[in-house]
């Protein structure tokens, strides 16, 4: 089954201040990154942009985070919304490399993360959920590592759409 990492949203004003957990989120979608590129699969950088304000499209804050190692061939999406299919050219990318499986990882868990994840499995794509390379803030209701726990063990509860989402340690993520 043909796969692609996609990383979604790790830049410097999603990461000013530091979710949880960051450097080592860091480091393992890193190390992600290497092991899609050693077995062929595509590499998409997803990056949230607004108008105006932090996330601008080009500011400073809108940039990918400096920690990521990030290669010439690496593709990259820009959207709008928490849905990184939604009027992007993603799901067109993918179809064209014929991609069957996505493997995500990134910036926030109960936000992009989640809502890109469902839309995939909605997409007929199969999912696997880097479970320790996905990160957010601390929230009033739940502290980060709650929030990513509950996303971990609900969101491969979801089969109604017919794929398999799967939410794996990223050390135990397999390309290929």
């Amino acid at each position: 089954m043909k796969s692609a990492l996609l990383v979604i949203d790790v830049q410097r004003a999603l990461f000013e201040p530091a979710p949880a957990d960051a450097d080592a989120v860091v480091e393992r979608i890193n190390a992600l990154a290497q092991a899609a590129r050693r077995a062929g699969a595509a590499v998409i950088f997803v990056q949230h942009e607004t108008g105006h304000g932090a996330l601008a499209a080009e500011s400073e804050g809108w940039q990918l985070l400096p920690a990521l190692q990030v290669a010439a061939s690496d593709q990259r999406v820009r959207k709008t919304t928490p849905d990184a299919f939604l009027r992007t050219d993603l799901q067109a990318r993918l179809h064209e490399q014929a991609i069957q499986r996505v493997v995500m990882c990134g910036y926030a868990s109960e936000f992009c993360v989640d809502t890109t994840v469902r839309r995939a499995a909605a997409l007929g794509y199969a999912v696997t959920l880097a479970a320790d390379a996905h990160t957010t803030h601390d929230k009033p209701h739940a502290g980060a590592g709650q929030i990513r726990a509950h996303h971990n063990a609900t969101l491969p509860g979801i089969t109604s759409f017919g794929v398999r989402i799967e939410a794996v340690v990223a050390d135990q993520v397999r390309f290929g």
